[in-house]
């Protein structure tokens, strides 16, 4: 089967985790570790109504779909991780 993405290509992952102190951080890294070339400063951060929770949005340089498969489990095991899209 074909891809729908054409790699390498920039690609926006959201990911949703409690609003709380090291989320961010471990986020980065774990986005770094599939990404060395991510820079995270150009992580966007938006708090819900309430501040209960936070959603990050990492734009990284994708180059295979194995590569976005591992990342995505990778956030998704992470115990501060509760959604990723």
């Amino acid at each position: 089967m074909d891809s729908l993405i054409d790699y390498p290509c920039d690609f926006p992952i959201k990911v949703i985790g409690k609003s709380q102190r090291g989320f961010a951080q471990a986020v980065a890294e774990v986005v770094v570790h599939h990404d060395p070339g991510f820079d995270a400063a150009t992580m966007q951060m938006r708090s819900s109504s309430a501040t209960r929770y936070l959603s990050l949005t990492c734009t990284v340089r994708a180059t295979s779909r194995e590569q976005l498969d591992a990342l995505y489990q990778e956030l998704c095991d992470h115990p501060l991780v509760m959604m990723v899209l």
